[in-house]
């Protein structure tokens, strides 16, 4: 069996993929830990911030921005297009531009027109245009300092902003928290690793039922970002198609989509991400969802987030996740980390 053969992962898995997934624990600490020593904009009476960002450095910023909204004071607005809303001006609205290369033209973009509208801005980047734009305004410059894909640095770009928030003012102190997310991810862990064999191992069986099926990610509140993250890894991992779908939203639409084309739902999988600190109501929207679901010939299944926190919820979840990705590759035996289809389409632009 494929998945169980360390030597065949390892000769599919060419850049070490695997590697970058069990550093995510750690990597999501030790930027919490240095985003206390990084500077921040003079302005400190920030009333609204706007994050400016695409693919895994956004989905960054969803997380942070759903884990915080419950305590925090100003709104938190993800932006992933070219433009700054209207909104978006003066120096109280903290405009934060997140690339991991710092070349993505999007927001290259929005943090343009922020300096131009006179916003307070701090830029979260490895290098490139973002960087030279902040060190030419004398801006503060985050450095990720990681070597890898973009998708693998997804600990760095949510601790740093969970530093800013932190210092700003804006939340409470969750080093408690981090440090027990860090732990209990590390315990989960141990059932996910490569020698764990698949009949102990949830992350490679799950991958099992992936396998040649059209992929849907459910989730609510919180876990609705974590369910984004799933879609991205299983496109970008795995090559494969999938989505995510947020509840209860999909409760208005989605849901009558369970009927045509039939033969191609039943080459379908459902899965739902629950976590204790989903809305109760939401709880019961899973299960009925599932259930229409299944009525109709659909797969479905069910991941449970561990821990004792939100953020643990998150990062569970998540982490367990990208391990579902990863042997999903592996199980089409197709190298998880080059992703060849988006750098010709970014050279396709261009030109």
């Amino acid at each position: 069996m494929i998945l169980d053969d360390l030597q065949q992962i390892k000769s599919i898995d060419e850049e070490d993929m695997y590697g970058k997934i069990q550093g995510l624990p750690d990597q999501l600490l030790t930027s919490w830990n240095e985003g206390q020593q990084l500077p921040l904009p003079q302005e400190r009476e920030i009333k609204q911030i706007l994050i400016a960002g695409m693919g895994a450095s956004a989905i960054g910023a969803d997380l942070a921005a759903a884990y915080v909204a419950p305590t925090c004071p100003v709104p938190i607005f993800v932006l992933r297009d070219y433009d700054l809303p209207a909104w978006a001006t003066g120096s109280q609205t903290l405009v934060i531009g997140c690339s991991y290369s710092g070349d993505t033209e999007e927001t290259v973009s929005a943090f343009s027109q922020a300096q131009e509208r006179g916003c307070s801005r701090i830029a979260i980047s490895n290098g490139g245009k973002i960087s030279e734009m902040a060190r030419a305004a004398n801006l503060p410059f985050w450095n990720l300092n990681h070597q890898g894909q973009s998708r693998t640095a997804i600990g760095l770009s949510f601790g740093y902003l969970l530093a800013i928030f932190y210092r700003l003012g804006l939340i409470e102190d969750p080093s408690q928290s981090l440090e027990e997310t860090v732990a209990a991810m590390k315990a989960q862990e141990k059932t996910l690793l490569a020698e764990v064999p698949v009949v102990q191992n949830p992350a490679k069986r799950l991958a099992g039922q992936f396998f040649d099926r059209w992929v849907s990610v459910f989730g609510s509140g919180m876990m609705a970002p974590v369910a984004r993250r799933w879609k991205g890894q299983i496109s970008e991992l795995a090559k494969a198609w999938a989505q995510f779908e947020f509840l209860p939203e999909a409760d208005h639409n989605s849901l009558a989509g369970v009927i045509n084309p039939p033969e191609l739902l039943l080459s379908t999988m459902m899965l739902f991400l629950r976590a204790p600190s989903d809305h109760p109501r939401n709880f019961i929207r899973e299960d009925l969802t599932r259930n229409a679901m299944m009525m109709e010939g659909m797969g479905t299944d069910m991941v449970y987030a561990r821990g004792n926190s939100p953020l643990t919820h998150i990062w569970t979840a998540l982490h367990f996740g990208d391990y579902v990705a990863y042997y999903l590759a592996i199980s089409y035996e197709i190298d998880p980390t080059p992703v060849a289809m988006l750098e010709d389409f970014k050279a396709e632009l261009e030109e």
